[in-house]
């Protein structure tokens, strides 16, 4: 396909607006869905960290990605993974949306939507799903995540697994600290980590 007739069929017909397009999208994916056609639906939500962006199943909550990691490369891993199946369906996301607008007005604790762990293999699985029991306001370490998950000289290997977390927040990750009590990394920047520990009253704002 020439670059001029793959632009040309980019661009929108003449007089068809970007809502009327997010209108189509919207009634191919109930479409899809009702058909049983829809294995992972995802959308964009605002947060005060930035625009997130949400993929969700009929097991849960899948993955929650900070802005900079390209949409075309997360679809791509997901199709590959979980199904080809995936489809633009922001009202899909509504419930992690609600409940992450709580979390982050302070009325939110705990998230009770479920988690699909699908994309989570092995070790990491592990260490993921002992960091998803540090409670609210609570903070532990690398070293103490990796006891947690059976291994506790694996400390480096739990901070690869915290580092490629594909659902942060719920997944809280940003829980987790040097022994020495410094911030160590995080995926979504250090900043975004401070931010949700003084959300959580562990740091002073």
């Amino acid at each position: 396909m020439s670059d001029e007739l793959e632009r040309r069929l980019r661009e929108p017909a003449a007089g068809i607006t970007e809502l009327d397009v997010e209108r189509l999208r919207s009634r191919l994916a109930r479409a899809a869905a009702d058909a049983g056609l829809l294995d992972v639906a995802y959308g964009e939500h605002d947060s005060p960290l930035g625009p997130l962006t949400l993929f969700v199943t009929s097991r849960g909550v899948l993955r929650i990605s900070y802005p900079g990691e390209p949409v075309d490369d997360q679809v791509a891993e997901v199709a590959a993974v979980i199904s080809p199946r995936v489809l633009h369906a922001p009202e899909r996301t509504d419930a992690i949306r609600r409940q992450l607008d709580e979390y982050f007005a302070g009325s939110r604790r705990t998230f009770d939507i479920a988690v699909d762990w699908r994309l989570i293999r092995g070790f990491a699985g592990d260490v993921l799903r002992a960091t998803a029991r540090i409670p609210f306001g609570s903070v532990t370490t690398y070293r103490d995540v990796a006891a947690e998950a059976g291994s506790p000289n694996a400390y480096r290997a739990a901070g690869n697994a915290l580092g490629s977390n594909p659902i942060p927040i719920v997944v809280p990750c940003h829980r987790v600290l040097h022994s020495g009590g410094g911030l160590g990394g995080y995926a979504g920047g250090l900043e975004r980590k401070q931010r949700l520990l003084e959300l959580e009253g562990v740091l002073p704002r």
